[in-house]
């Protein structure tokens, strides 16, 4: 969470205060280390669950309630082909997985529970990444069947810089008319610097019908994270019943036009 001084002119005398400010946008990031393979047999996967402009910093992943990939209209359950990984002391997970035929292939996790402290909430960001292999080019709208899901009107991969990205938000298949979807840059390496907590995350809203668009301004990782508050509460590690944050992400990759 955020914090920034605040100044008060009470009787032109000034007082100040810590204030929050904002909320640090969580991300579970989940990133091939291609999006697009012409050649190979396998794809080296990420997860994380930090906050991606920022870097960091990076909080602690349970073990997946489920990790796998659609191919081909059929499911792959991956989640024993998982590899715990340390990073700056909490869990992350690697996955190196096979590509068997051409096709696109969307890789999915539904995450443990996460619990925020600051905001008193729980957590739970379903995620998908579409990586197309052997140049098919097929499938790659097709819906997982998460509670919360982006469903791409464009594809997914092999994006010029500046392409416009659009989708569909839907909760249990339907469209969510006027849903919140935060958007954040990868920045590995930290290259680009925010003028202002208002440039970290990006946020839109989808019209009517589910749908909205972004366009992307630099080469790189985009996630897009569609919020919708849960149903239900969940009971937190201290045992009190709290709200749920139920996010539906995808991620995309943008390159530049040399």
């Amino acid at each position: 969470m955020r914090r920034r001084m605040v100044w008060w002119w009470l009787g032109g005398v000034g007082v100040s205060a810590m204030l929050v400010s904002g909320v640090w946008a969580h991300f579970q990031v989940l990133l091939p280390d291609k999006d697009v393979i012409e050649q190979g047999r396998s794809v080296d996967l990420t997860l994380l669950f930090t906050h991606p402009m920022e870097q960091g910093p990076i909080m602690e992943m349970g073990q997946p309630v489920q990790f796998g990939v659609l191919v081909d209209g059929k499911k792959m359950d991956l989640l024993k082909q998982l590899q715990p990984q340390k990073r700056d002391g909490k869990t992350t997970y690697t996955c190196q997985s096979p590509l068997r035929q051409p096709g696109d292939y969307i890789f999915y996790v539904e995450p443990a529970p996460y619990y925020e402290p600051a905001e008193k909430k729980m957590i739970i960001h379903y995620t998908k990444v579409v990586v197309s292999y052997g140049g098919a080019e097929e499938g790659w709208d097709a819906l997982v069947g998460l509670p919360v899901e982006i469903e791409p009107l464009v594809r997914p991969y092999g994006l010029w810089t500046g392409n416009c990205f659009r989708g569909i938000v839907r909760r249990n298949g339907k469209p969510v008319p006027f849903a919140t979807i935060e958007v954040e840059y990868y920045n590995e390496g930290g290259q680009v610097r925010p003028p202002n907590d208002a440039f970290v995350t990006q946020v839109i809203k989808a019209d009517a019908q589910g749908c909205f668009c972004y366009t992307i301004p630099r080469a790189g990782w985009w996630g897009f994270a569609a919020l919708v508050e849960g149903d239900e509460k969940m009971q937190s590690p201290k045992g009190e019943m709290v709200p749920v944050e139920l996010g539906g992400l995808i991620w995309v990759r943008a390159v530049d036009m040399k």
